[in-house]
């Protein structure tokens, strides 16, 4: 029997951008910008982290003339 199309993942789908992060990854962030120190803070309730991406426009060729 076929797979139905809706439950086939693409190749790089778990490589995409996440907006949700593992608690891991939050203390991670949050000890890198000095909000969380571990022997004082709790990693249970911790604050929202934002993960926005970043998109920047294409770079547009420069053409060089000699």
């Amino acid at each position: 029997m076929s797979m139905h199309r809706s439950l086939k993942t693409k190749s790089g789908a778990l490589n995409l951008h996440r907006n949700v992060l593992t608690r891991p990854e939050r203390v991670r962030r949050l000890m890198s910008e000095d909000r969380f120190d571990p022997k004082k803070d709790t990693p249970i309730g911790l604050v929202k982290v934002a993960n926005r991406k970043v998109v920047t426009g294409k770079k547009k060729k420069t053409t060089t003339e000699d």
